[in-house]
């Protein structure tokens, strides 16, 4: 399979990758950053440490249910001005949430503006990178810059927002917010879209509404998990009846020769389905990881924002060392070898975090299993996404990146949902181990699924090349 483009697509400009790796870190940040803020955000807002959870969710929740229809609209509408209108969708959404009276003011800025315009924008810089950087070195290094720049905005989002928050208030998390996607779209316009937008391209509306209100479902009712059982059953249950109804909705525009929303191959490809499962549980361990830690911290220790995350920094420090190290790993392993050790690092980050934290006040007692976390989440994040990636042509990478983030942005809000509500059950209890142990068999999953992928793919390096250096 060929992983070059053709001569009439350009080569990248030099500065381009500035922009596209910043809209990811962005996004990722704001993922994680609200994190520390449970305590002053429920106190301003008279809510509760549940609604601010709620919040939470939601973002990323409609970050994964708008993905693939998001993916789609590039192709109709652009890249650049979808990702262009993502970032102006987002920033006035960021606005909306440093000024909200109340919890449903910051859930329609935050959860609802923001979501969507990631939704928008988020597809466009994989596309983007795919189509710019046209050797196959330079791709897996702009992935690896990208994926390290997402993965350190999720770890650094809690450092960062109790810096803010701490010195100034959580209204100016999200005007900093802001201020960075303003910085994106001045750095942006230097963004040429290869491909001419299709305005006749079909969307399939059905489609998106049924994969959208589907996932909602199901994210939802595991939610509801601590308050309503009946509900949580009944609403997973509708969830994946809705799913159900749009796979045969897919099925049957392909068999009338209509373009649907995603084509069945992208689930046909076995590879491509194991890094997706590697993906949908890596993002699932480090947003379950961040809230869980960060809201046990300041509701069962009493730590204040900054203090919050300044523990944090053990997992921001992981992340970037493998982060970094990506690109030269990836020239001297496989990818399955890269992604398993991924997930054994990070399940033995988790035991330590049990084991030490557990037995010990000192707060600093989190930062060995959470330096084990962020290294194991580092040295995979960037190896997942090239799996799936590659496994597809040039002209489905459309279809595959949106795919693609929306089954890591489906993994972050179940990481919010699922441990959240662990925890938010019995925060006096032993909700906190019972929420790690979780993650736990989450990364055991995800190791799993790493075996299963074959000891060899085609941007693995040759045997030459890992014997040299």
């Amino acid at each position: 399979m060929s992983r070059t483009s053709g001569p009439d697509v350009p080569s990248a400009p030099r500065g381009v990758l500035i922009p596209l790796a910043l809209a990811q870190f962005i996004c990722s940040f704001a993922g994680s950053n609200m994190n520390v803020m449970i305590n002053d955000i429920s106190v301003d807002l008279d809510t509760t440490v549940q609604g601010v959870q709620v919040a939470i969710t939601i973002f990323l929740l409609v970050m994964a249910a708008l993905m693939i229809p998001g993916g789609k609209l590039t192709e109709r509408y652009g890249r650049k001005r979808c990702f262009l209108a993502g970032l102006l969708i987002y920033g006035i959404g960021a606005l909306l949430s440093a000024v909200a009276p109340g919890l449903g003011v910051l859930i329609l800025g935050n959860s609802l503006l923001e979501g969507v315009g990631t939704a928008l924008l988020i597809p466009p810089v994989y596309i983007l990178t795919t189509l710019l950087f046209t050797e196959t070195a330079m791709r897996a290094k702009a992935f690896g810059v990208i994926m390290a720049m997402g993965g350190i905005g999720a770890a650094a989002g809690p450092l960062i927002g109790g810096l803010i928050t701490t010195a100034l208030s959580w209204r100016a998390a999200f005007l900093f917010q802001a201020a960075v996607v303003l910085l994106i779209a001045v750095l942006g316009r230097r963004i040429d879209d290869p491909l001419p937008p299709d305005p006749g391209k079909p969307f399939d509306i059905t489609g998106a509404v049924l994969s959208a209100v589907g996932l909602t479902l199901i994210v939802l009712g595991i939610q509801s998990a601590d308050n309503n059982i009946r509900l949580m059953v009944a609403s997973v249950a509708l969830g994946a009846v809705v799913l159900a109804c749009f796979v045969l909705s897919i099925r049957a525009k392909e068999r009338a020769g209509r373009e649907p929303l995603i084509a069945t191959s992208m689930f046909t490809n076995r590879v491509a389905d194991l890094g997706l499962v590697t993906q949908l549980t890596q993002w699932l361990l480090l947003m379950g990881t961040s809230f869980v830690v960060a809201a046990y911290l300041q509701v069962v220790r009493g730590y204040n924002a900054v203090e919050t995350g300044v523990i944090f920094t053990a997992a921001t420090l992981g992340l970037l060392t493998t982060s970094l190290a990506a690109a030269r790993l990836a020239r001297r392993h496989p990818q399955r070898t890269l992604i398993k050790a991924g997930f054994l690092v990070s399940i033995i980050g988790i035991v330590v975090l049990l084991a030490l934290a557990g037995r010990s006040l000192n707060p600093w007692a989190f930062a060995p299993g959470l330096l084990l976390i962020g290294l194991g989440l580092g040295l995979m994040l960037t190896p997942s996404v090239t799996v799936v990636q590659s496994s597809f042509t040039e002209d489905e990478q459309g279809e595959i990146s949106g795919l693609s983030r929306s089954v890591s942005n489906l993994g972050s809000s179940l990481g919010t949902a699922l441990t959240g509500t662990i925890l938010v059950a019995g925060l006096t209890g032993h909700a906190y181990a019972a929420a790690m142990i979780t993650l736990a068999g989450v990364g055991l999953v995800g190791f799993i699924a790493a075996t299963l992928l074959p000891r060899r793919t085609i941007t693995d390096p040759t045997p030459s090349d890992m014997g040299a250096g």
